[in-house]
């Protein structure tokens, strides 16, 4: 029988391996400035790699130091949309099979959908976006992919995406490590 170990860090080791959290950017990603401004403002590393789900990730370098022998690449995603609108485009017919083939491939691991609108919750109540869609069926659409897939939507202001997206990751680190996932 093959008996697991986990490994305990003390306070000070999480702390010194949260440090190096690094940000990982798909490569496909655009117009996300503000994202990397905020990341070089408060020193945040990151790397541009191709991901096969989501715009971001995040791994825990290799550290030797602290048992760490290799690049540890957490197993989340945050995939970023600038608007409602975009949400809605990609449930039009012409791409709703490639958003939700990145639904399904996201549904086993922790994923978030973050709208860089603060309002855009209401704006489908209300009916404000280009698409033809009812507000009651963008709704429901979204709420049965929501409850199907195990993802959640967040709606925030553009300014706060950077801060989401480190702070996101970090405390989900944060979590594996003094678990002795990492």
């Amino acid at each position: 029988m093959v008996q697991a170990f986990r490994y305990n860090y003390s306070d000070t080791e999480v702390k010194k391996i949260l440090a190096t959290l690094m940000i990982i950017v798909d490569t496909r990603e655009k117009e996300n400035q503000h994202v990397t401004d905020y990341l070089d403002k408060k020193g945040v590393p990151y790397m541009k790699r191709t991901l096969k789900t989501g715009d971001y990730g995040c791994l825990i370098p290799k550290n030797e130091e602290l048992g760490i022998m290799r690049d540890i690449q957490l197993t989340a995603a945050v995939e970023r949309k600038a608007h409602i609108d975009e949400i809605t485009g990609n449930l039009s017919k012409l791409k709703a099979t490639a958003f939700e083939n990145e639904l399904i491939r996201a549904s086993d691991i922790p994923f978030v959908l973050v709208c860089e609108d603060p309002d855009g919750y209401g704006k489908i109540l209300r009916g404000e976006y280009r698409s033809q869609y009812d507000p009651k069926a963008l709704l429901g659409r979204l709420k049965t992919f929501e409850a199907r897939y195990g993802f959640s939507i967040v709606y925030l202001d553009k300014a706060y995406t950077g801060n989401y997206i480190y702070h996101h990751f970090y405390y989900a680190a944060m979590e594996c490590v003094k678990k002795g996932l990492i």
